[in-house]
């Protein structure tokens, strides 16, 4: 029987041809017959690919035969090919989508001027030394708002944002200029989010900023459920979700009853692409699925 996994993966450097290197890395995912998604820009590359487990580690050595990919963060996950619909792969201006390719800059040894990079176990020490010093560690949420959902660390502060792009106007309104001054932990799922937000923060005068190394994944890897963590962690692809042990609390409620749940679903309107909470027997009435933007159409 043959074992199946996903790799999510990411490195900043300096790419000199994104688009022979996007040709180069579709070729790699069809030729070990993998499904995925894959962005390369100037900055670098960030991916998820799924399927056979050795076919996904010959996919990874090669990809790191390329000199600036050398070092590249990977982490692995359960899940299979099954889990994306199709190969994809894109040459785009960002490798994580924030609006602001003129503020990033990136060398062979990663992005330059962002957070400093804490491992797990290093937050948790982090947190403790402040603590003593009478100081809290403010954790700022780096994803979309509606990830934290059904997962965040506690007490973290979530940005009112729906996609990454809002960022850098969610930065400049002044509502975290009482931040700038006090330690702020970034994180996201695997990391590569807080890279560039956390360099973000540093521009805008946020003066001790932290990132999360290897994001909440590389975090759940170490502590499960026992430690700063609470939830679900949303991922990209057909899974939507998963937790890191079968301790993991559900802090999620469904927008129908009010019943705690993980599980989002699409608005019942095939057109639009609004996830929302629902448990599974709100999730079975279609007009209770259909978001609030698409009753108003319908009306």
């Amino acid at each position: 029987m043959s074992v199946n996994r996903i790799v999510l993966f990411y490195a900043f450097a300096p790419v000199p041809d994104p688009e022979a290197l996007r040709l180069w890395q579709r070729s790699l995912l069809e030729q070990h017959g993998l499904r995925g998604r894959v962005i390369i820009s100037p900055h670098g590359i960030n991916g998820t690919a799924g399927g056979e487990i050795t076919a996904v580690k010959a996919y990874v050595k090669a990809t790191r035969q390329y000199p600036a990919f050398k070092k590249m963060d990977i982490k692995w996950s359960a899940g299979s090919a099954d889990d994306f619909p199709r190969i994809s792969v894109k040459a785009r201006e960002e490798i994580v989508s924030f609006g602001a390719p003129e503020e990033l800059e990136v060398d062979a040894n990663g992005v330059v001027g962002g957070g400093t990079h804490l491992r797990p176990e290093q937050v948790h020490e982090l947190v403790d030394a402040k603590r003593a010093a009478g100081e809290e560690v403010v954790f700022f949420d780096g994803r979309n708002a509606f990830e934290a959902q059904i997962g965040r660390f506690k007490n973290a502060i979530v940005p009112d944002v729906e996609t990454t792009h809002d960022f850098i106007a969610e930065l400049d309104s002044g509502k975290y200029d009482d931040l700038k001054d006090k330690p702020i932990v970034t994180y996201c799922t695997g990391g590569i989010r807080c890279e560039v937000l956390s360099s973000l923060m540093v521009k805008r005068g946020f003066s001790e900023v932290y990132q999360l190394q290897g994001g909440i994944v590389r975090y759940g890897e170490k502590y499960g459920d026992a430690g700063l963590w609470e939830g679900s962690l949303y991922v990209f692809d057909q899974r939507m979700h998963m937790e890191f042990t079968p301790d993991a609390v559900t802090i999620g409620t469904c927008v129908g009853c009010g019943t705690g749940t993980n599980k989002f679903e699409n608005c019942a309107n095939p057109a639009c692409r609004n996830l929302r909470l629902f448990c599974p027997d709100c999730a079975a009435n279609e007009e209770l699925r259909r978001c609030p933007d698409c009753q108003v159409v319908a009306s």
